[in-house]
């Protein structure tokens, strides 16, 4: 089998390499950056600026690092236990990466170029309805005009202009928090602490194995044994792949993280990362070598127009303890008959 790759973290190599110098330039802008966010965040909680509640239960998923943890399979994951429990979820999101900024309400057959990657996978998967906007506020209000009665935030920990409920934070069991540093010097959108104001701190694994937690932490697996032929077709035991060698197609925030979850499998992979929310050609599919191609869902929804039947999509579930959702739902519960106040 061949070597596992180095990770590719989309950031400068300091950011996740324990020990590595970082460069004096970084660090000043960091104190910038950590001045103005923190700054910002003061003002909303001084109620300088103010937030807006959309009138039911808010919550929000999120994480302080830069790139992907973990989020959007925790979205799913929400909403298909909320509709389980008798509720009626819908997603707010920004639509990271899609063109233009006009509100927009996502379906299974949105082209992805104008809803963006990961809401239209929250779509296709979960059936809710799904609303992007760069203003989430704007966002949930039209979501509860739709008849929605608690709205999940992907990715909008930071959006302070969204009052919430419940935060949940989402952290890469691998990675944590690279070397602990404010955007540039390092992979933090905001401080370590602003986790622990958090209601709940769920760790992703990253694969089949149970993470490693700590005091206060939930762990959560993200489960993969399936792989689905993009040209249509029956789908194809995961492990059926075992042995083999396959190309590996990866671009999200840690695509390091896809390609240990198939080694784990006894996978032979061949990686090829590319950056988070990255607009696929055919070409960058053109490897040399006729092999299996292997991808995440994410990957999968941008790659629709030059599939061919060797190209499958590996979708994931995240699986999380009973106590998290016992959890989840009570603290959800207490906070329904209160959630109409504008803060």
């Amino acid at each position: 089998m061949n070597a596992p790759a180095k990770p590719h973290t989309h950031g400068p190599h300091y950011w996740f390499d324990e020990g590595s110098p970082v460069p004096l330039h970084a660090r000043v802008l960091a104190a910038l950056y950590g001045g103005m966010t923190g700054l910002r965040r003061g003002l909303y909680e001084r109620k300088l600026l103010r937030r807006s509640h959309p009138g039911v239960p808010v919550i929000v998923v999120g994480n302080l690092i830069a790139g992907g943890a973990g989020k959007t399979p925790l979205t799913v994951a929400l909403v298909e236990r909320l509709r389980s429990e008798g509720w009626t979820p819908g997603v707010a999101s920004r639509g990271y990466g899609r063109d233009g900024d006009d509100p927009l309400w996502v379906e299974a057959d949105t082209p992805v170029a104008k809803s963006g990657d990961e809401p239209l996978l929250v779509a296709r998967q979960t059936g809710a309805r799904v609303r992007v906007d760069r203003n989430r506020a704007a966002a949930a209000r039209a979501l509860v005009g739709e008849g929605c009665d608690v709205v999940v935030c992907d990715d909008g920990l930071q959006h302070y202009r969204l009052a919430r409920d419940v935060e949940i934070e989402v952290i890469d069991g691998r990675r944590r928090y690279g070397n602990g540093l404010l955007l540039p010097a390092g992979p933090l959108r905001e401080p370590t602490w602003r986790g622990a104001q958090c209601d709940f701190r769920v760790v992703n694994s990253g694969g089949n194995a149970a993470p490693e937690t700590g005091f206060g932490e939930w762990p959560m697996r993200l489960v993969c044994d399936r792989a689905l032929p993009l040209a249509g077709g029956r789908p194809r035991a995961l492990e059926s792949f075992a042995g083999h060698r396959v190309h590996a197609v990866a671009g999200i925030g840690d695509p390091e993280r896809f390609f240990a979850m198939l080694r784990a499998l006894d996978i032979a992979v061949v990686p090829h990362a590319f950056p988070d929310h990255h607009r696929y050609r055919a070409s960058d599919f053109e490897f040399g070598s006729r092999l299996p191609v292997l991808m995440t869902e994410k990957d999968a929804v941008k790659c629709a127009e030059f599939v061919d039947p060797s190209h499958y999509s590996v979708p994931v579930r995240a699986e999380l303890t009973e106590a998290f959702w016992i959890s989840l739902l009570d603290r959800l519960d207490g906070r329904s008959q209160t959630a109409g106040a504008v803060t």
